[in-house]
């Protein structure tokens, strides 16, 4: 039965995977347009407003508010995500893992290789080695939603769980590389908060007034750490339970609590966190300074468009083979190798966090974080035509297929 009330379909709609990847896509486009409009001073002015407490160091920019704050909101999800697929879903099997996970390593190895590579005369520009490494789960299943209505299925969960662990890869690369001066103090007090978090969910408690502040607090204190404060968003959601009481699934008709809590946060995360982040970091002028044509000459850009484009397809076909080539893990019977190719394609798309691990790696502001958001967007945009081009041949293959009129 459809509900009635507006807000209600509109979270409903959120929780799709295509209405969150043309939200993010719009911000950004947004956020390109008006960086290059007469309206371009106000829009980098608002990003630039500080706000908020300076005696808890709080007083940050709009712009990193939104990278800090909101985006811990979409690696919650993230977390929920992570812990549900080691524990409920692909990854608790290790034979069904194995090539996702290998495609996964595979998938950030290549693209950081070939960064450096092309920067190596550069060593100022080393820093940003991550980031080509990342792919956007959201935008590239939003992708994948789009042009593949009958691809198999099997190539969805592949990228999923890719994406899943290319995420866990990517959080630990921000924490143990992109934290510069670690403050032990308050991190372990984080701990405290974080455990009653976690003591709560346990024991069911779903009152917002007090998993909200508990939450709020955790964030605070491991940003005073100087460990990202998206990391506090991962924590979080790791501590959410995935199984029933006595480590058994939900029942027909039951939700565990990630569940629950993911039903409820998503929206939030696709319709507000996410788009909002990408209005505010996606945003770069190109008819202020050298332009589009020096942007595009510099190594830092080069290498991550190569890394993101060719990188990440070379990594994720290659370690593939390999594994299925010295082991005995198998593609999916109605998976081909066209298929993994417009998929590793589809994991050139970084953005999100590519974009944060570019703001992380050379600062707000700088001409390198222009010439990264240059990178990542070009890169992005590339990897989505390319892979768009290959997964249409292979879905209309599968059509056809399906349909009893192409052979195997």
């Amino acid at each position: 039965m459809k509900t009635s009330n507006p807000l209600a379909r509109t979270a409903d709609a959120l929780r799709g995977e295509s209405i969150g990847g043309f939200l993010l896509v719009g911000a950004a486009v947004l956020a390109l347009v008006l960086a290059n409009s007469p309206w371009r001073d106000a829009y980098f002015g608002l990003a630039g407003t500080t706000v908020g407490p300076a005696a808890l160091h709080l007083d940050l920019t709009v712009a990193a508010w939104a990278a800090d704050g909101l985006l811990a909101i979409f690696f919650f999800v993230v977390g929920l995500e992570l812990k549900r697929e080691f524990l409920a879903g692909d990854l608790r099997d290790p034979a069904k893992a194995l090539l996702p996970v290998a495609a996964a390593v595979g998938g950030m190895v290549a693209p950081a290789l070939i960064y450096v590579a092309i920067n190596l005369a550069n060593p100022d520009a080393l820093v940003g080695w991550a980031i080509p490494t990342a792919t956007d789960i959201a935008f590239a299943l939003a992708v994948l939603a789009v042009i593949g209505s009958s691809l198999p299925s099997a190539l969805r969960m592949f990228l999923l769980t890719l994406a899943v662990v290319d995420d866990l890869l990517a959080i630990t690369i921000i924490a143990i590389f992109y934290t510069d001066d670690l403050s032990f103090p308050p991190l372990l007090l984080a701990l405290v908060p974080l455990a009653l978090f976690a003591l709560a969910v346990q024991r069911g408690v779903r009152a917002w007034w007090l998993l909200l502040p508990l939450a709020a607090l955790t964030w605070v204190l491991v940003h005073e750490s100087g460990v990202h404060a998206t990391v506090a968003g991962v924590l979080l959601g790791f501590t959410v339970p995935v199984l029933a009481r006595g480590g058994e699934r939900p029942g027909p008709g039951q939700r565990s609590p990630a569940e629950r809590i993911e039903h409820t946060v998503r929206p939030i995360s696709a319709g507000i966190a996410v788009p909002v982040f990408a209005f505010f970091a996606a945003g770069v002028s190109i008819v202020d300074g050298d332009g589009i044509g020096a942007a595009l000459a510099d190594p830092v850009t080069l290498g991550i468009i190569a890394g993101l484009v060719l990188g990440k397809t070379v990594g994720v076909l290659g370690s593939t083979w390999l594994v299925q080539r010295f082991t005995r893990a198998r593609l999916a019977e109605d998976l081909g190798w066209w298929d993994l190719l417009g998929l590793a394609l589809l994991a050139g798309i970084g953005f999100t966090v590519s974009l944060l691990v570019g703001e992380l790696a050379f600062g707000t502001g700088t001409p390198q974080d222009d010439h990264v958001k240059i990178g990542v967007l070009t890169g992005s945009l590339t990897a989505v035509l390319l892979a768009t081009v290959v997964l249409r041949i292979r879905n209309a293959h599968h059509r056809r297929l399906a349909e009893g009129r192409d052979g195997p």
